[in-house]
């Protein structure tokens, strides 16, 4: 009986025994791998070479284990000798969450259907990163080599792990990449890829295209970029505050000086009332009597004047006409035609005009109201044109930082990308922050012309004889005009800077042209105060003006035939003008003028003025300006038909303000030379004036960056900050220029005030 404990032994262990001599499957570890077998696990920084067909295709495999905190990224480099376009190598990259792929050899399309072939590409797999929630995490990437070519085609895989993938605060990464073998690098923190892409030809990037003498498909086929790349923070918004607050204290310690000068002003004219010695002298050590029309004059002084008890029909003088001239200026039954209709008034006026000294008094004939409703003309137009230019250019900025923002395309725009700081949907926040000057100064100046304004209504409507018979005539319409356009000008180029490029670089400059125009024109109107030009006549000639830059910016580059035109028309325009202004617009065309009677005419004039005289001309002073001017102007036209600048609008300002400049000298010299006086206001100014623009032009010059070339060239002229780490130089070019135009308008609003207090008839006209 003892067996039958061992029986029941055997048949408790029996099933146990059956199942474990049953077949059954592998253990899950993979068999250890042959080297010569490709297909099974790979290996990192290994090059495998081999043949794929249409009936061979090879995979490998590479794992690795990526750790919290830490980006591993993977780059795979294939390269086949194989340059058959028809049967490609194709190469198909698996990962986790995503799939890739190409073809060797790869095949760029360039322009005219030019054809770039590669044998080597290399492509950064998009990494996963490992968290602290799920741990290790195991990588597995597959690649897939295979091809359709029926007799095989060779080729060789690398697979590399990038040690330097992760970009550093300030820390200078070097690398290079080429057309075929794009870079991509990893920033931490708030996480974002930087990938550098090149392109096998310039024109890609907005750039020329150069052709070959020689077709020859694979000339820059080795094209490499060395690259550079730098992150660093961004400005805090302390930065932001501090910039903002200080440019505006800046401008408003300009409202604060000049509420302190009226202060003073107003202080001296309290005591000289109490005094009264308010108007005991005329500044010219003349004393004047109680009724200054009265007092005597100096021998000689009101020569080629009209005399006082003479009444011309287009001139009412004060003691003749009772209240009439002091009416309101608004008064809208106020026309021309009711005083000027007399028959003679034209010989009057070449009799006047005509004589070798002319007085302000024989150039102030018409009636105040009248010419004072003229001016204001150029206030209200230039109010509208702002108006109707200003909106679609906002609408087209808008537009333009849009599709920058959308689209994430950086060469749209042509910033100083060194010193570009956004704040909301604005990219260059600090290049239209710069244009608040414009703005304030511009709004400052409008306010002292009206207040010299009312202050001289209020002389008119208590029957002033200052105000009515002394010193310049004050028509303000046009300095209303210079403070409307000095606001446009930082409204447009702050504009102009939301996007800077080739298609909206006229929006600030059209109002530059304005600008300098209407100076001319109101130092011109100082001392013609009846023959200025109209504001109809003005603004067409600037509509003209920028018409003609546009296309200088489009055909000028490099057409000779528009230069030759332009020549032309520069020289003919300067001639007409000079004409008009020697002969006080009294040279005209009339119908008679036919054929070649003009030039008979005019030769006729030339002979009487220049070779009858003994070739002294009639007007010296007039003509030495002119010919000073007409040298000027055929110089930049020589200047520009010989060299043809590619950038036509800053020579187009060039000619501008250089006439601008020309104009004012002459007038100071002509102011001194003949023993007037400059008063320390606008001597000040002067100084100002003269040290602002030296400054500003030497930051103008600076050019930081330029949408005449490629966004690359544009980009190598690229600066830091110089100002507050917050302003480049061209900002500061925007914060002295508005104050050099500021202090341009107090000049010629302020140079003729030591004039309030000498008669019209012995102010000399030049």
């Amino acid at each position: 009986m003892r067996s039958c404990p061992r029986l029941a032994l055997l048949c408790a262990l029996l099933p146990w025994l059956l199942r474990a001599a049953a077949p059954r499957r592998p253990a899950q570890p993979l068999p250890p791998r042959d080297p010569r077998d490709p297909a099974r696990g790979a290996d990192f920084d290994r090059i495998y070479s081999g043949m794929v067909s249409l009936s061979t295709e090879n995979i490998y495999s590479f794992n690795y284990t990526s750790q919290p905190g830490q980006v591993n990224a993977v780059r795979v480099y294939v390269n086949s000798s194989s340059e058959n376009l028809d049967y490609p190598v194709l190469v198909v990259v698996r990962q986790q969450k995503g799939v890739l792929s190409w073809q060797v050899p790869l095949l760029f399309q360039g322009l005219y259907q030019r054809t770039y072939n590669y044998q080597e590409v290399s492509r950064t797999l998009c990494p996963s990163e490992a968290t602290n929630e799920t741990g290790p995490l195991e990588q597995l990437v597959f690649v897939d080599v295979a091809s359709m070519a029926p007799l095989g085609a060779q080729y060789k895989l690398l697979v590399t792990k990038i040690k330097h993938f992760q970009l550093q605060t300030n820390v200078a990464f070097h690398f290079t990449a080429s057309p075929s073998q794009p870079q991509k690098k990893d920033f931490p923190g708030e996480q974002f890829f930087v990938v550098f892409v090149i392109k096998p030809e310039d024109y890609a990037c907005g750039g020329s295209f150069f052709i070959q003498e020689k077709e020859n498909q694979t000339w820059n086929l080795q094209r490499t970029k060395n690259l550079k790349v730098t992150i660093v923070p961004s400005i805090k918004g302390s930065v932001y505050v501090k910039s903002i607050l200080l440019s505006s204290l800046i401008f408003f310690s300009f409202y604060l000086g000049c509420l302190l000068i009226a202060f003073v002003h107003y202080i001296r004219f309290q005591r000289k009332s109490i005094d009264g010695s308010f108007g005991s002298s005329d500044g010219s050590e003349n004393m004047v009597a109680s009724h200054p029309i009265a007092a005597g004059t100096p021998e000689g002084s009101n020569y080629g004047a009209i005399e006082e008890s003479s009444s011309s029909p287009g001139r009412q003088m004060s003691s003749s006409d009772g209240g009439q001239t002091c009416q309101s200026d608004t008064d809208s039954s106020v026309e021309e035609s009711d005083f000027d209709t007399m028959p003679d008034i034209e010989s009057d006026k070449n009799v006047i005009r005509t004589k070798m000294f002319l007085y302000l008094s024989d150039l102030s004939r018409k009636d105040r109201r009248i010419v004072s409703k003229k001016y204001k003309i150029y206030f209200w137009n230039i109010v509208t044109i702002a108006v109707f230019y200003a909106l679609p250019v906002i609408q087209l900025v808008i537009t333009y930082q849009t599709v920058a923002n959308v689209t994430g395309n950086q060469d749209i725009c042509y910033y100083n990308f060194l010193c570009a700081h956004p704040l909301g949907v604005l990219s260059a926040f600090n290049n239209i922050l710069s244009n608040l000057g414009h703005v304030l100064l511009g709004f400052l100046f409008l306010l002292i012309v009206l207040r010299r304004d009312i202050l001289h209504r209020r002389a008119l409507e208590a029957k002033d004889i200052f105000a009515m018979e002394y010193g310049i005539p004050k028509h303000f319409g046009v300095f209303y005009a210079m403070g409307i356009a000095l606001m446009m000008e930082g409204v447009l180029s702050a504009c102009y800077h939301v996007c800077p490029n080739y298609s909206n670089f006229q929006f600030d400059t059209s109002f530059m042209y304005m600008i300098a125009g209407l100076c001319m024109l109101k130092l011109y109107q100082t001392r013609h105060p009846d023959i200025n030009a109209s504001a109809y006549a003005a603004y067409a000639s600037f509509a003209a003006v920028i018409t003609l830059t546009v296309l200088g910016v489009v055909f000028g580059k490099n057409d000779l035939w528009f230069w030759v035109i332009f020549s032309a028309i520069h020289i003919l325009v300067s001639l007409a003008l000079s004409t008009q202004i020697y002969y006080m617009g009294r040279f005209k065309i009339d119908g008679s003028d036919t054929d070649l009677g003009i030039f008979r005419r005019a030769a006729m004039v030339f002979y009487t003025d220049f070779v009858h005289q003994c070739s002294r001309p009639l007007y010296m002073d007039r003509m030495v300006l002119l010919i000073v001017g007409n040298l000027v102007n055929w110089s930049f036209a020589l200047f520009g038909l010989v060299y043809r600048p590619r950038d036509f609008a800053s020579y187009m300002l060039g000619i501008f303000i250089c006439n601008l400049l020309l104009y004012l000298a002459f007038y100071i010299i002509m102011k001194l030379r003949s023993s007037e006086k400059l008063l320390p206001i606008p001597l000040f100014c002067i100084v100002a004036t003269a040290l602002m623009w030296a400054a500003s032009l030497y930051f103008f010059f600076q050019n930081l960056s330029s949408w005449e070339g490629t966004p690359a060239e544009s980009r190598e002229k690229n600066q830091e900050c110089i100002l507050l780490d917050f302003f480049d130089d061209h900002d500061v070019w925007h914060f002295l220029s508005a104050t050099a135009l500021f202090f341009s308008f107090l000049v010629l609003l302020t140079l003729d005030d030591d004039l309030d207090v000498v008669r019209r008839d012995q102010i000399p006209v030049f």
